[in-house]
């Protein structure tokens, strides 16, 4: 019987690629691409430029890859440089809108609707939201980043960030409830 590793380890390939070791980039890439993929998925809606904005943060992590210190884990280092270059990428390409109404976002955050919606339908969901809704719920739904730390690397305020998030939600949840209608023929 042939014993298959669950948790790869990926420290002598780390820092095998810390010295400029094309062998150990590429395994890395190997390993982590489609889920640094999925990241910048999240976040841009055309493959092509998810791919283009995933290549160039495998750039920024070989490059700085003397920074990370073992310290956590490596994939969370490498989603959050994903996250940051898909930020950057959007904000080169001026997509982002935040707006800034006041919102009273009540502390009740549950879902209370049932579906049976197939995950290509739901980012094709979140991919009809408005950047700015987008970004932040991706970030804080998906992502598991906080409110104050949304706000930091958006340079909104935290209270923009909720209101960004609450908006998102209520959105989704009338297209999620528009869908069960079409698809069931359900109120």
């Amino acid at each position: 019987m042939k014993v298959i590793q669950l948790h790869n380890n990926n420290t002598s390939l780390i820092k095998k690629a810390t010295q400029n070791n094309r062998e150990a980039q590429q395994e890395l890439y190997k390993i982590h691409a489609s889920k640094m993929l999925s990241v910048c998925r999240y976040y841009i809606k055309d493959i092509q430029h998810a791919e283009s904005v995933m290549l160039n943060g495998f750039f920024k992590a070989f490059t700085n890859l003397k920074s990370f210190q073992n310290k956590g884990s490596f994939e969370g280092w490498m989603r959050r440089i994903m996250v940051r270059e898909s930020i950057s990428f959007l904000r080169t390409q001026k997509r982002i809108e935040f707006s800034y109404e006041d919102v009273t976002v009540p502390h009740d955050h549950s879902n209370n609707i049932n579906s049976n919606i197939e995950v290509a339908q739901i980012q094709q969901l979140i991919d009809e939201l408005p950047e700015g809704y987008k970004m932040v719920f991706v970030m804080y739904a998906i992502e598991g980043y906080k409110h104050q730390e949304i706000s930091e690397l958006l340079n909104i305020s935290e209270g923009t960030s909720k209101s960004q998030l609450f908006k998102a939600r209520q959105m989704l949840q009338k297209k999620i409830k528009e869908l069960n209608t079409t698809s069931y023929g359900t109120n």
